[in-house]
């Protein structure tokens, strides 16, 4: 999973908001589907743990289609609010509202802070450099293991794997009937 992390240093917190979470799909092969998080306010590990959060438990949603541009607020009291929107097998456009709980996040966020948290901190400090160039908006880019993501490709779940396979459109890829 691409993530591009900003830090928006001119709002500080609209109404205690944490970060909006939005969806770049992939263009072409070159590009990849990518994650945008914009923070506001001081970034702290938690904080930052929360947002990232968001954009991870957006695409277990096992209601959103493959290629779906999301949308979120993200506030420390009401969780992930927005939608999604992507094409189905028709080309019909198909949207559905998302919202995850403070709960959930807060719970995924502290397996990101286990699993990741010398990524985090090495994140936080780039966003916090005082160094950096006048006018420069504050990005990195970072990158999680998938099977974070899709927990069922960590376990071995056949069916989980296949469905990921196919949602990355792998050219590669393709079904046989012939006995293993």
């Amino acid at each position: 999973m691409d993530i591009l992390v900003m830090l928006d240093e001119t709002l500080g917190s609209p109404h205690n908001l944490v970060a909006h979470v939005h969806s770049v799909p992939a263009r072409d092969s070159e590009r990849p589907a990518r994650d945008v998080i914009t923070m506001y306010g001081e970034p702290d590990s938690e904080r930052l743990a929360f947002a990232i959060a968001a954009a991870v438990e957006s695409h277990r949603d096992v209601n959103i289609g493959p290629g779906a541009m999301r949308h979120l607020g993200v506030w420390p009291e009401r969780g992930a609010v927005g939608d999604s929107a992507w094409r189905d097998a028709t080309g019909a456009l198909v949207a559905c509202d998302i919202n995850i709980s403070v709960e959930r996040l807060q719970a995924t966020a502290q397996d990101l802070l286990r699993d990741f948290g010398s990524m985090i901190g090495r994140l936080l400090a780039g966003l916090r450099m005082p160094d950096w160039p006048e006018g420069a908006r504050r990005s990195i880019r970072v990158t999680l293991d998938r099977s974070f993501v899709l927990p069922a490709l960590a376990t071995g779940s056949l069916d989980a794997m296949l469905e990921a396979v196919r949602e990355a459109d792998g050219d590669w890829f393709s079904t046989s009937t012939e006995a293993v």
